[in-house]
């Protein structure tokens, strides 16, 4: 799978390979694909995707592999979180069918997914603040690198420091939990594939298909019931 993905990112984009980018998550080119709701958006709304990989991006989301790596994700949150999994596919399938909108993954309960490219991808120290904060964030690491060297994870507040090998996927409370990556060894290549829900989707649909400001609002301890009752 890993080979299929490259070979489509050295043919179909006009360069050979994505230029790279600075942000907070790392030194490397982060493709974000799908629905979203946040960042000062209006409304709910797909992600701009830089004309220069568009239509690269778009041909990826429809290749097998990839499908199939999607699939595996959710299918496997499915099975390890059933209950937080039920509470995804009711609020998103009330708000694809409020859209008129479809899934990203046919297989996947996720909507939102990012590829990240350029061959050294390891993150820098982060949360990912805009995600549900006990919703999974599903993580597969592609390439060819040596696991025991380089390219763990590490999870911040837990004192963990994982191997992470290529086309194994993990789960992590991206929100919650500050993570990164230790850099893969010298010569070594890796990519990453994740898929996440935002917390304003979730929102908008338990708003009642609006935003928060036209929204009901709770009390602390109410909320905090509420988010308990569906941990």
């Amino acid at each position: 799978m890993t080979c299929t993905i490259r070979w489509k990112l050295n043919h179909l984009l006009p360069i050979s390979r994505p230029r790279r980018s600075t942000h907070r998550r790392g030194l490397f080119t982060a493709i974000n694909v799908g629905l979203s709701y946040g960042k000062g958006q209006p409304e709910l709304s797909m992600l701009n995707i830089d004309p220069t990989y568009a239509n690269f991006i778009t041909r990826l989301v429809l290749l097998p592999s990839v499908q199939r790596i999607a699939g595996f994700a959710s299918a496997s949150f499915r099975l390890w979180s059933p209950q937080l999994f039920a509470y995804y596919q009711d609020h998103l399938s009330r708000l694809h069918e409020r859209l008129g909108t479809s899934r990203l993954f046919p297989l996947s309960i996720f909507p939102c997914a990012a590829f990240n490219f350029g061959g050294n991808v390891w993150t820098f120290k982060h949360e990912d603040v805009l995600n549900y904060p006990f919703g999974w964030c599903a993580i597969t690491a592609l390439g060819r690198f040596d696991s025991t060297a380089g390219a763990h994870l590490v999870l911040w507040e837990l004192q963990m420091i994982i191997e992470f090998p290529h086309t194994a996927t993990v789960f992590i409370l991206s929100a919650t939990i500050t993570h990164s990556n230790i850099a893969p060894a010298t010569g070594d290549q890796r990519l990453s594939f994740t898929q996440f829900c935002a917390e304003g989707l979730l929102c908008w649909v338990d708003n009642g298909f609006r935003m928060n400001a036209g929204g009901q609002t709770f009390p602390m301890e109410t909320g905090a019931r509420i988010v308990l009752s569906r941990s």
